[in-house]
């Protein structure tokens, strides 16, 4: 049965129009998968999928994800992020390799008051400890990681962090959709974090965004902040990893609007 799969341009010209061909036939196709953006089970017999092709400097991964979650693309990524995807996405024709469970950023947004005026800000957080590419050990490496790319420690919410050039943040018709950072070697920016659905984000925030047409982006190891549901809440528990010495930050341009 032909699969209800979508292959867009820029896939097809990467594997081909004989491989996409035998894709659209369901020839090569999976029936069922698990979604590279979300992680659910999908099927491609019952539902629309998409195609998404990660490229890295010397390796290339087709995997699948629900049309409603990703578009069919081309994602350019470090080979070390590839390696990475084989083993949390396992596609047909990948050998499985033995992974711990891949830790997922989750992101809140809020007003942070700083210097008596209000910033629009994104705590990132990650639901596990994030480990150097490739290293064996144990601890968490999301701090180190972050600062090697510019990000500042901070160690108390004084005054606003200094630029982060080469990042942004993707915003469209008043909904959060990516932060960006540099591609490699120069190349286009590629998605650092991407919400599987377009999160809202409330209208004072997305107006201090335009303000300012920066966001800033405070980011703590798991179990470090939480989901707070208030956002004094949010500025007391980001106080308190400031305070312990584990918050960094940066501030971005604001893309789109």
């Amino acid at each position: 049965m032909p699969r209800m799969l979508d292959v867009s341009d820029d896939v097809r010209a990467e594997i081909g129009d004989e491989e996409a061909d035998r894709l659209l036939a369901g020839e090569n196709a999976p029936g069922s998968y698990d979604c590279t953006s979300c992680r659910t089970p999908g099927d491609s017999e019952q539902e629309r999928t998409s195609t998404v092709l990660f490229i890295g400097d010397e390796t290339a991964v087709l995997a699948f994800a629900h049309a409603t979650c990703l578009p069919s693309q081309v994602v350019q990524v470090t080979e070390e992020q590839l390696q990475g995807a084989v083993r949390s996405i396992n596609p047909e024709g990948v050998p499985a390799q033995a992974a711990p469970e891949q830790a997922v950023l989750g992101v809140t947004s809020g007003l942070i008051l700083i210097s008596g005026e209000l910033h629009p800000a994104l705590v990132v957080e990650p639901t596990g400890p994030i480990v150097r590419p490739g290293s064996t050990d144990i601890g968490d490496d999301f701090l180190p990681l972050l600062i090697e790319q510019g990000f500042m420690p901070v160690t108390e919410l004084s005054s606003v962090p200094p630029v982060l050039h080469g990042w942004s943040v993707l915003l469209a018709m008043g909904q959060l959709h990516a932060v960006l950072q540099p591609g490699t070697g120069g190349g286009s920016p590629v998605a650092w974090w991407q919400a599987h659905q377009a999160l809202q984000v409330a209208e004072s925030w997305r107006a201090a965004a335009n303000k300012h047409q920066q966001v800033l982006l405070f980011a703590a190891p798991v179990g470090s902040i939480g989901r707070q549901p208030r956002e004094d809440l949010l500025r007391d528990a980001l106080d308190k990893a400031a305070a312990n010495g584990k918050l960094v930050a940066a501030a971005m341009p604001l893309a789109g609007t």
